[in-house]
């Protein structure tokens, strides 16, 4: 009988890690319910000491999402465990996620401290941990530069501590599959205690090899994967989840180990992690790209007509892939919106349910098919509408062309109050965002900015994403629209309005008074 291996999914924690790939609140509950919807065995929802907003997004999804265990990330020291079980504590199975550095440039360039007192800290941190929560993983991290030796060390006494999971994570992408496999294989030969607690590994992509490095532990030994829808995270990211899922159930006969994840949802999950952050899936990215189950080549097309599996390994259908299109119009019936949106995921309550169904009418009405993408950004628009906002988007005008210098004109309501400007800028963009930071009248830098098209056709919805500075922090905002323009005004605003919420969220919890001030 093959094994089951436990599919940790951090693309809450660490893949929105990625530079601009920031979700708020409303976008986390949504993903985290699409994988709990996947069946992930455990969902690291956040870092709850790293911001209140974070604290927050961790709390709702414990309180929530019932099936996945829902974990918490903490470093190895009181304050953050504490606060960490505060918000995971709600969840119907929590877990305490504790990690400290144990490579030589961590222990003693970043702590500066002996290996002996860096293991002492890592004890502590599982004994306070396990006293909080029944469930406590532990990461060295960085282990797969760290003194084998020490490594063990430091393995058998957090499982002795009570660490039910220790994590060997390749911190910064630096293993060959070869060495991951010996180093999983000395710790189950050198480790007496190791039969008490699942060993997992986490592994990141910088030269290329993550997913490699992960089937290599699982062939060691391994019992968890740690990795990311679309393998999105810090630097060249996370081992992909769906890479590494596909890879064990096409190839048994190699690993002998499986999971329970529900495969049909990958494709669905790959596209609204891509919508959420903006982050454009490549096209040849293996199970979720474009053309990952294409053919093009003469060859391979006589292929597929005598037998698919003369070039396709894994059916697309198992993964998701359907050629489906929504054929809903305006003039369909709310039943009918209501049964696609639930098979998408989402849950209506009653009284919602007008608001989704004008807003679905008013797309039909400009365009002539209606894609599931468009239904995603249906509910997103909605959801977005409900959290509390400091800038409300009245009015986008703009005019540009070849011969003119591009204007715009902007009006912004707050507080019941609605304010104007007109601006220049190089473009019609730029116009809009020079109008939108007068009113605002805040230092802002625009770090990113890009527009794509999430469906099909000319009447296609243009998703912008942007991302912001201000006063030493960064925001990003997505917005889509029929108009590229109204799009890229409303993902400018809505990446001010996250960076103004922070803001107060921090200066509320250092307990200074912003009923007054400048922001609000």
């Amino acid at each position: 009988m093959s094994r089951q291996i436990i599919i940790f999914d951090t693309t809450l924690r660490d893949g929105e890690q990625a530079p601009g790939a920031s979700m708020d609140t409303a976008a986390k509950m949504q993903l985290a319910r699409q994988l709990a919807r996947m069946n992930i065995d455990v969902i690291e929802a956040g870092f709850p000491i790293s911001s209140p907003e974070d604290f927050e997004a961790v709390s709702a999804i414990a309180k929530e999402i019932e099936g996945p265990t829902i974990a918490g990330l903490s470093r190895a020291l009181p304050r953050d465990i504490e606060r960490c079980w505060e918000a995971v504590q709600h969840a119907q199975k929590p877990r305490i996620h504790t990690f400290i550095g144990t490579s030589k440039v961590h222990v003693e360039r970043r702590f500066h401290k002996t290996e002996a007192e860096v293991l002492q800290m890592a004890v502590d941190a599982v004994r306070l941990a396990t006293s909080l929560c029944d469930d406590v993983e532990f990461s060295a991290e960085d282990a797969m530069r760290t003194r084998l030796e020490y490594l063990r060390d430091v393995v058998e006494a957090t499982i002795e501590a009570g660490a039910k999971t220790v994590n060997i994570p390749d911190t910064v992408g630096y293993a060959t599959p070869w060495q991951m496999y010996d180093t999983i294989s000395y710790l189950f030969e050198h480790v007496p205690n190791i039969d008490r607690a699942v060993i997992s590994v986490h592994c990141h992509d910088d030269l290329g090899m993550s997913v490699a490095n992960s089937l290599a532990a699982v062939r060691a030994g391994a019992g968890q994967v740690e990795c990311t829808i679309n393998g999105l995270g810090e630097r060249a990211g996370n081992a992909s989840l769906e890479e590494i899922v596909m890879a064990l159930r096409t190839r048994k006969d190699e690993f002998d180990a499986d999971t329970t994840v529900n495969t049909q949802e990958i494709i669905a999950t790959s596209r609204l992690v891509s919508m959420l952050t903006g982050f454009v899936v490549q096209p040849n990215k293996a199970i979720v790209g474009a053309n990952a189950f294409a053919h093009e080549a003469g060859i391979h097309q006589h292929g597929m007509i005598q037998d698919r599996q003369t070039y396709e390994i894994m059916r697309p259908e198992d993964v998701g892939l359907t050629e489906s299109q929504l054929t809903l119009g305006p003039r369909s019936g709310k039943h009918g919106l209501r049964a696609r949106l639930e098979n998408l995921g989402y849950q209506i309550a009653d009284e919602e349910m007008d608001e989704v169904y004008e807003r679905f009418v008013a797309m039909a009405d400009k365009k002539r098919r209606i894609y599931d993408e468009d239904l995603h950004v249906i509910m997103r628009q909605a959801v977005t509408e409900t959290v509390a906002q400091v800038w409300h988007l009245e009015r986008v005008q703009s005019v540009t062309g070849s011969e003119m210098t591009p204007m715009a004109l902007v009006t912004m309501r707050r507080n019941g109050g609605t304010h104007t400007r007109t601006a220049t800028g190089n473009g019609p963009v730029d116009a809009v965002y020079n109008a939108i930071t007068e009113i605002v009248d805040l230092e802002l830098e625009v770090a990113d900015y890009s527009v794509r098209s999430i469906t099909q056709g000319r009447d296609a919805l243009g998703e912008a994403t942007v991302r912001v500075h201000w006063d030493g922090n960064e925001a990003a905002g997505q917005a889509a629209s029929l108009d590229v323009i109204q799009a890229s005004a409303q993902a400018f605003v809505s990446a001010i309005n996250s960076l103004l919420l922070r803001d107060q969220a921090r200066r509320t919890s250092e307990g200074e008074d912003v009923t007054d001030g400048h922001v609000l």
